[in-house]
């Protein structure tokens, strides 16, 4: 077996990089954050489809919305607000502390969100052009990164 030298684990690392930089715009870009707005008339920003798709796994509290989203408190009673004003959202005493509110979705917020998660399990067109299995070593491919990822430890690339 070929010993890898420091200028093979370079070319490898300079290479992994290029494909992650490359699979990042990707999934930035696709689908585009225009799509999504028009979908679902939510204007600009992308806190209020968020924000929707974090209350679409269960009811959170301002404080938990905020802080599943990253932003600040205020901020995220901006998002809530708009969210209420369309109807997607409603906010209730928390039954675990009533003296905070819990946000839910509204049967149009669920259905809003249902939309948004058709739009983005949709692959970009690219997709069309690999074959089943081009699709099955992706796949196989996908789940070792994300394998690898989770353990937390770097594989040895070493020959």
């Amino acid at each position: 077996m070929a010993q890898s030298t420091p200028r093979d684990d370079q070319e490898r690392d300079d290479q992994a990089s290029r494909v992650w930089l490359a699979l990042r715009e990707l999934a930035a870009s696709y689908p585009s954050p225009q799509v999504m707005r028009d979908a679902l008339n939510l204007g600009r920003g992308s806190g209020r489809v968020k924000a929707l798709l974090r209350l679409a796994e269960a009811p959170l509290s301002l404080s938990g919305l905020a802080e599943a989203l990253g932003v600040d408190a205020p901020y995220a009673t901006l998002i809530v607000d708009t969210l209420e004003e369309r109807g997607l959202v409603e906010r209730h005493p928390d039954p675990a502390d009533r003296r905070r509110k819990q946000v839910e979705l509204t049967p149009a917020g669920k259905e809003a969100a249902e939309r948004m998660l058709r739009i983005l399990r949709e692959p970009p067109p690219g997709f069309a052009a690999l074959s089943s299995s081009d699709l099955d070593q992706l796949d196989e491919l996908v789940g070792r990164i994300v394998e690898g990822s989770n353990s937390g430890a770097p594989e040895d690339h070493s020959g």
